[in-house]
């Protein structure tokens, strides 16, 4: 029900079906949510639905107002600025990014490792590809102004997590500002930085999950059982923030690229300047990881680990962890 609820979004030309996908989505990932069955999966999954019901009701709202104007329910159609205002507002909040971001750390705390790599992921592509079918009628204004502060917010809320789930939320916040910075002035850039984010996301849920990892603390242990994948996460977190020579590197490389050649210098200094800041928590992890192997353990307790637990790469995790790091030669120039 997730994927058929993304697909129909993706394909739908109405406001009408791509509500509908939306909500049979949402509806479909709250058991998954609720599964573990503790008091924080509980909060956790009423906080998603709560933030989600209202995204889709400002959406159906929006839709309805354009539909009232113009006459019109196609989504290319959606001229009226209200309505492409509270459009925008809506797909921020269905995706997470800032100034409706406050559900995602908490719901991606409260869930398993799987749940919060399928929240950061898949459930991003029907509102990003929404945004992307109607960012020609959305104000620059409003589109500039929530991403410099998804990626100002993302940068510092994730400095001071010392949890790896809420540290991922606020880095999803952060690269969730650059797509929709970019996203008024080159879509297909917005798109390939997005779909890079994807790639580079799941192979470090998948080695936490494999590492059963939830904190910086058991991070730094994780040298123990294996060593390969400990040293995998410091270079996916290094990807991730963005340093050549990794892939991450390349769809960042090409925003700025995209913004200095639309004469809008001071933007690209703000994206560059924050993304300093995110730079920070992930050199944390990466300097958690390498500095701290033998004979220079942590004076911190550090919880019992099974010798003989050797974590085992999934089919997935080999080649997305690959793609993290060789891609950068791709680059569409």
């Amino acid at each position: 029900s997730i994927i058929i609820g993304t697909i129909m979004t993706m394909s739908s030309s109405n406001w009408l079906m791509a509500w509908l996908g939306l909500e049979l989505n949402m509806l479909a990932i709250l058991p998954i949510l609720s599964k573990p069955k503790t008091s924080r999966a509980s909060e956790a999954t009423t906080k998603y639905f709560l933030t989600q019901a209202i995204a889709s009701a400002m959406m159906l709202l929006s839709s309805t107002i354009n539909a009232w104007q113009t006459g019109n329910w196609g989504i290319s159609e959606l001229k009226n600025k209200f309505s492409t205002t509270i459009m925008a507002l809506s797909l921020m909040m269905k995706m997470g990014a800032a100034p409706v971001h406050f559900w995602l750390p908490e719901v991606l705390q409260g869930t398993t490792l799987q749940t919060a790599l399928l929240i950061t992921t898949w459930q991003k592509i029907a509102p990003i590809t929404l945004m992307y079918m109607i960012s020609n009628n959305i104000q620059p204004t409003i589109l500039v102004f929530a991403g410099i502060l998804s990626m100002i917010i993302g940068g510092l809320g994730g400095i001071n997590q010392t949890q790896l789930r809420k540290m991922m939320a606020y880095s999803s916040i952060n690269n969730l500002g650059w797509t929709i910075t970019i996203m008024a002035f080159s879509p297909n850039t917005a798109l390939m930085n997005i779909f890079t984010y994807i790639i580079m996301t799941t192979p470090i849920f998948l080695m936490m999950t494999s590492m059963s990892t939830k904190t910086l603390q058991n991070l730094s242990t994780t040298w123990t059982t294996s060593m390969t994948m400990t040293l995998s996460i410091a270079l996916l977190m290094l990807s991730t923030s963005g340093l050549p020579p990794f892939t991450g590197f390349m769809p960042k490389m090409l925003i700025l690229n995209e913004l200095i050649s639309q004469k809008l210098t001071i933007l690209a200094t703000l994206a560059i300047m924050t993304s300093l800041i995110s730079l920070l928590f992930y050199l944390r992890v990466t300097y958690l990881i390498m500095m701290l192997t033998p004979p220079m353990t942590t004076p911190s307790s550090t919880k019992w680990r099974a010798q003989n637990q050797k974590s085992q790469p999934t089919t997935m995790m080999t080649p997305t962890a690959l793609f993290t790091t060789h891609l950068i030669p791709a680059i569409p120039f």
